[in-house]
This record gives C-alpha cells, sequence and structure tokens, in this order.
C-alpha cells in the first residue's frame, strides 16, 4: 500500500488522508449480518391454544345489617332476635363462602355491654369481616372542623344508671 499522490512532483511526501473504501466494505458487510439475522431474533412457534369461552362467575357478597336499639335489642336484617340466637346465626354465616359482611349499626345510648358481647359473638364464631355504619355529624358537614365547645362530651361511668 503506497502512501503518495499520483502526481509525481512531490513523491517524497506521504498522503494525510483516510482510505474510506475499507470503512464502507465493512460497514456494507455488517449491515448485510444484522439484515440476516434480525428476523431469526424475534422466531416464535406457533402452537392451537384452546379457546375457553366460560364466564367468570361473580358472586356478590351478602351483607348482614345488625341493628342495636337503645333497649339492648338486636335486629338481624329487620327482624328481632335474641341474644342466644344471634350466636347460632352468627357461626351458621361464618361458614358460608364467600364470608358475609356484618354491618352493626348501634344506637348512640346503646350500652357499650351490648355492643361488646355482640362482638364478642361475631369473634368467636370466626365472622371476620365487621363493620360499623355511623351518620355524620350535622356540625361535621356545616363546616370543615367543630370547635371545642361542640364536640361531645365523655361522661364518667359512675354517672351511668
Amino acid at each position: 500500500m503506497a502512501f503518495g499522490s499520483f502526481d509525481n512532483k512531490s513523491s517524497n511526501h506521504t498522503m494525510s488522508e483516510i482510505n474510506m473504501v475499507p470503512l464502507i466494505d465493512v460497514m456494507l458487510v455488517l449491515l448485510v449480518i444484522f439484515i440476516i439475522t434480525a428476523p431469526l431474533l424475534s422466531h416464535s412457534i406457533k402452537i392451537n391454544m384452546p379457546q375457553a369461552s366460560a364466564e367468570p362467575v361473580v358472586e356478590d357478597p351478602t351483607t348482614i345489617d345488625l341493628a342495636i336499639d337503645d333497649l339492648g335489642q338486636v335486629y338481624w336484617n329487620e327482624q328481632a332476635v335474641s341474644m342466644e340466637e344471634l350466636a347460632g346465626r352468627f357461626s351458621l354465616e361464618a361458614r358460608a363462602e364467600p364470608q358475609p359482611e356484618l354491618r352493626i349499626r348501634a344506637d348512640r345510648d346503646t350500652r357499650y355491654e351490648t355492643l361488646a358481647q355482640v362482638m364478642g359473638y361475631a369473634k368467636t364464631s370466626g365472622l371476620k369481616r365487621v363493620g360499623f355504619i355511623t351518620r355524620p355529624s350535622e356540625t361535621a358537614a356545616s363546616s370543615s372542623e367543630a370547635p371545642a365547645a361542640q364536640q361531645p362530651q365523655v361522661s364518667p361511668a359512675s354517672q351511668e344508671p
């Protein structure tokens, strides 16, 4: 490979330009290799998969509305029940699949003892989804923050009848 020009005038100086022909040849070879190998990388196997036409089963979870009035009477979906009957119903419902949601709605004047007894029956029977239904206060609905004077006062346990 000669480093000189084709004119005979300056034969003792070297040529300072890069020969681009070998670089273009290498680039074209690499381009051909990539063109050939690219379809091989996305190789897939065709399989006839079975088609399922079943629709998913949608189960609506049942709810149990349990109301307790201020006298301690318990209502199971608007029907009065005794405390002894309540434990048996809880154990029956705990075995159901999916397990129903128990919604407890108690009167403001309900004794805590009655509410704790109902919650104890629900826990021992195995009910896991227990919730409380409450009503938002009128003062909280009208203003974002209730002043300290309007908040309910907690009476000591010794003053209860």
